[in-house]
């Protein structure tokens, strides 16, 4: 008997993302969705497509994630973003695995899209995260960004990924990493503020091989030393 799977996908103000990643869930036993309080057509657009959807309070990424694995139906389950989908190689590794899962957790690797472009350089690809997992052996850990799935076993590794439109604008980019620089805020140092950007850079543009992708990767390489930046002065 093949495992039963559930999708979780957690959301607010996601009207113009929701739609393509219930669509590229509907594989699962279950697509639930848990609305943090969105103001626009987020669980209308959920609920018309057969999503499950639920409302909670916000309570930061981490136990988020983990309040909307717990509501789910089925203990395999698959952790995806608003703006993630699920391609259609994915979805049939997926499916192979269900019927005699080896593993409690799988890393996923993810493809990262910056308006337009996927990038396979700066350290973004192949971008593994523990996706696929058993809830009753592995749980997101209690931060309120950058979270993860800890567990106590070994994880295996899926071969196709997902896709990951992470930014459709280099406006995108800095409103999100600004935000997320208060959330993941370090002790204000002024030493590491000024060095840790320009390693940040030589890192992903040179060492990663961010000039690979030309000017993108430049760009990318430059806003995320942007964003070390921010975290050692907020």
């Amino acid at each position: 008997m093949m495992t039963k799977l559930s999708v979780v996908i957690i959301a607010r103000n996601e009207e113009n993302t929701i739609a393509e990643a219930v669509r590229s869930s509907l594989f699962a036993d279950e697509v639930l969705v848990l609305d943090s309080g969105s103001t626009d057509r987020t669980c209308e657009v959920a609920s018309s497509l057969g999503a499950r959807v639920l409302q909670e309070e916000w309570l930061g990424f981490g136990p988020q994630k983990n309040r909307a694995v717990s509501l789910a139906r089925n203990d395999f389950v698959f952790v995806l973003d608003a703006d993630e989908r699920i391609t259609q190689a994915l979805e049939k590794e997926i499916m192979t695995i269900l019927k005699h899962p080896e593993f409690e957790g799988y890393f996923v690797p993810r493809l990262n899209n910056f308006w337009g472009y996927d990038i396979k350089t700066c350290g973004l690809y192949p971008d593994y995260t523990i996706r696929l997992f058993d809830r009753t052996k592995a749980r997101f850990n209690d931060v309120q960004v950058h979270e993860s799935v800890q567990m106590k076993t070994t994880a295996g590794y899926v071969k196709n990924h997902l896709l990951h439109l992470a930014y459709n604008s280099i406006d995108a980019f800095i409103e999100k990493q600004n935000r997320y620089s208060t959330l993941h805020h370090k002790s204000k140092n002024k030493m590491k503020a000024m060095v840790n950007p320009a390693w940040t850079f030589f890192k992903l543009f040179i060492l990663k091989k961010g000039f690979l992708d030309g000017w993108n990767g430049f760009v990318i390489s430059k806003l995320y030393a942007q964003y070390t930046f921010w975290k050692y002065i907020k």
